[in-house]
């Protein structure tokens, strides 16, 4: 069985055209990500997807590998499912979701995402959370929050804050999820000839595709956070941390 990490970078995006070019500290933010990947220990390899000869450009300029991709992917899971395919991975191999846009990935944390799969065969697919620290983030669409069940599975996946809190009592933990997944290889292919549901239309959210189709998610409560860029004001807070 192999580790195999997929990155799906695309150019086009709605807030920020062009987001896996933007350069910070100097070079573009697709290189710092695949840079970050490759210091895992558990990853055999780390491939970047995209539908952009620009972004293969930036990754090949370092010595990483990047393959061409159709277009008319609607999600970054079915990109990475044709990767998985052009590289031949095996049923049983499990694949790695790095976003294109989570320059500080903590390589650790790659381990964290994937223990579920190592210890459970009947897991087909795993992600991260972290709790939230800043409150702006609660009220943010851009940061999507995360409920879970008693054993560790999400419920729900939402942009909305959830759970609600409705005083008198405690508030509850608030969990912001991280956009990166494994896989096993075999679900790539099922997930990709499900239909999207109606919540995942609805919130604009891949991962609710599973859910809906009663597929579980493991979610491991990380201490390991992952800033994304999302806009080009998230951009310049990325580069002050990284400073």
């Amino acid at each position: 069985m192999k580790i195999i990490a997929i990155i799906p970078a695309r150019y086009a995006s709605v807030r920020f055209p062009g987001k896996p070019l933007a350069l910070l500290a100097g070079r573009p933010m697709i290189q710092h990500v695949y840079l970050r990947a490759r210091k895992s220990p558990l990853l055999e390899k780390v491939v970047v997807a995209t539908n952009d000869e620009r972004i293969k450009e930036a990754v090949e300029a370092i010595g990483g590998e990047a393959i061409l991709t159709r277009k008319e992917h609607t999600c970054g899971t079915e990109r990475i499912a044709e990767a998985a395919e052009t590289l031949r991975l095996a049923e049983d191999d499990i694949v790695v979701n790095i976003q294109a846009d989570q320059p500080l990935l903590e390589p650790a944390l790659v381990e964290e995402l994937v223990r579920p799969l190592l210890l459970h065969a009947e897991i087909p697919m795993a992600t991260v959370a972290v709790p939230i620290s800043r409150p702006e983030e609660k009220e943010d669409p851009n940061r999507v929050k995360v409920v879970l069940n008693r054993e560790g599975y999400a419920l729900y996946f939402s942009r909305s804050l959830i759970p609600y809190h409705r005083p008198p009592g405690e508030s509850p933990l608030y969990l912001r999820h991280l956009g990166l997944y494994a896989y096993r290889r075999d679900f790539l292919d099922t997930f990709v000839r499900l239909e999207p549901g109606v919540l995942e239309k609805a919130e604009k959210l891949e991962q609710l595709r599973a859910l809906e189709y009663g597929y579980p998610i493991a979610v491991t409560i990380t201490k390991y956070d992952c800033p994304e860029v999302d806009t080009p004001e998230d951009l310049k807070r990325v580069e002050e941390m990284l400073k």
